[in-house]
């Protein structure tokens, strides 16, 4: 059935929330607008012509930024682009070429960039990016093309589109997942990305070991992680076999890293992947990535697949215990709901201001905790009418919890709260290939009887526990953004002096020189 709030409930408390959370949006969307990160110039790179590895196997891209920048912010202001145009200028090859010779050492761009000086050298190198940009560009559009082309000839099936996540780290056994999986019943794949090179070294810094990717066999053919460039490109040209078998399109979406959302948006746009999932709130609040850090890859990462016309899924907001801590009391569960929805709803708001409307942006309906606090059905019923109440333009995705016994609370719950018009994705957790239709299958009847319900019943409105919950939920985000704005960060992050938790990729971010160099001209 499709809960929703009563005529009039909560009626200026939602509209406080919205001009909080848009408030909120301009005064940081300006400045991550304006700023320059080790993730960008890394995506920047991408976006040019810099894929795969140098020739030592270290991530190509990384090793050119590294080098260059090398701990010097003024660089890191300036930006990669214009010393490495020059640089092609100069030696008259292509961009993979000079990457591999800049990391190997023999090309040293800090040099190159004195060049720049020179107004006639300057005005070259802006010419030679502008045209490897305008490139790029046209690629990216020219995929969205492709993507619009291949559903008006395939068709398209009804939402909710039901996906799970690819087990297979290799392209080549995911590959033979995925075709295993669409079989079955599944209209999206999701694939999560391996922890980039910068995030792990600041993760081994606090001590965290993060396991390096190898191919599941050792005579594994041309092996690629599945979600690399090369996995993501293999798996793409499955997909599209796959859905002409069986004459529905397939959607393919990405989950990149912390810190490294620029490159996940240009690789997405690169290989077609119809769905990204960017949460910078998640960033900062569950892995500790510095807020000026994680909101300026997200402006750079979402005006990238604004251009390819890449569907961004927000969560349900991260789960919040800081003040908790802090007072030294745990609080309820409405509280816990309300701290995730006041900032999702600023996600969805930064999103909107870098350009991304209500049909680009699907958000998650449901805290993956809710299912184990008391009274879950009701509590689940509240948050969806709240969210469709707050954010009627957007989709919703009900995601299933990977960190919970598979006990069917989850699905049961989801179905009986389901929209029967709003639901744009149901992601189940990740299962053997011939496991899933089963899972497909009960989770297909389950939208069919949402459907049928609302067609039957129409809304439903909240009461008792549930109502309660809504307004417990509402009272708490308008708290939480109001903390945010008076206090910053550290209201809902906590003290970040332990080990540096709290301001992972702070480092690596600062204001632009210039902030309408030519990629941003050409990004808009």
């Amino acid at each position: 059935m499709a809960p929703t709030l009563g005529p009039g409930d909560f009626a200026a408390e939602l509209e406080r929330l919205r001009a909080l959370a848009a408030a909120l949006a301009a005064e940081l969307g300006t400045v991550a607008t304006t700023a320059r990160t080790l993730g960008r110039e890394r995506a920047i790179l991408r976006l040019i012509g810099v894929t795969g590895v140098d020739r030592e196997g270290r991530p190509l891209a990384a090793e050119v930024v590294d080098r260059y920048v090398s701990g010097h912010l003024d660089r890191l202001a300036a930006g990669i682009a214009l010393p490495f145009a020059i640089a092609l200028l100069e030696y008259d090859v292509a961009p993979q070429v000079l990457a591999l010779d800049v990391a190997g050492g023999t090309v040293d761009l800090a040099m190159e960039a004195e060049l720049l000086t020179e107004p006639g050298r300057r005005a070259a190198a802006e010419d030679l990016l502008e045209q490897l940009v305008a490139a790029a560009l046209d690629r990216i559009d020219a995929n969205r093309t492709a993507r619009r082309e291949l559903l008006g000839v395939l068709g398209d099936r009804r939402p909710p589109w039901i996906g799970t996540t690819l087990l297979e780290p290799s392209a080549h056994g995911a590959t033979g997942e995925a075709i295993e999986m669409i079989r079955a019943g599944a209209d999206l794949v999701r694939v999560e990305v391996p922890v980039g090179r910068e995030l792990a070294m600041r993760l081994g810094e606090l001590g965290q070991d993060v396991a390096g990717w190898r191919p599941a066999r050792d005579d594994e053919p041309d092996p690629a992680p599945t979600g690399s460039q090369r996995g993501l490109a293999r798996l793409r040209d499955a997909l599209d076999r796959a859905a002409a078998e069986r004459g529905a399109y397939v959607r393919l979406a990405t989950v990149p890293t912390a810190l490294a959302g620029p490159e996940g948006a240009v690789v997405a746009a690169f290989e077609r992947a119809d769905l990204i999932e960017l949460d910078p709130m998640t960033e900062i609040v569950g892995t500790g990535v510095d807020p000026d850090r994680a909101l300026a890859d997200f402006a750079f990462a979402a005006r990238v697949v604004r251009r390819a016309e890449t569907v961004i899924v927000l969560g349900a907001g991260p789960l919040v215990v800081a003040p908790d801590l802090d007072a030294g009391v745990n609080s309820d569960p409405a509280t816990r709901a309300g701290r995730a929805l006041g900032l999702q709803l600023l996600a969805v708001a930064l999103a909107n201001r870098h350009g991304l409307g209500g049909g680009s942006v699907v958000i998650g309906a449901l805290p993956t905790w809710l299912i184990g606090e008391p009274f879950a059905t009701a509590r689940a019923a509240a948050e969806v009418a709240v969210r469709r109440a707050l954010l009627p333009e957007h989709s919703l995705a009900f995601v299933e919890s990977v960190g919970h016994e598979s006990t069917g609370r989850w699905a049961a719950i989801a179905a009986a709260v389901q929209p029967g018009d709003a639901t744009a994705l149901v992601l189940r957790r990740a299962v053997p290939g011939p496991a899933f239709g089963s899972v497909a299958a009960g989770t297909g009847a389950a939208a069919e009887v949402a459907r049928e319900l609302d067609a039957a019943l129409g809304d439903r409105v909240l009461d008792g526990i549930a109502r309660a919950h809504a307004a417990g939920s509402i009272a708490s985000a308008q708290r939480t953004l109001e903390r945010l704005a008076e206090d910053g960060w550290a209201a809902l992050t906590g003290a970040v002096e332990r080990g540096g938790w709290g301001r992972l990729g702070g480092e690596a971010v600062a204001p632009a020189a210039d902030p309408a160099d030519p990629v941003e001209r050409a990004l808009g």
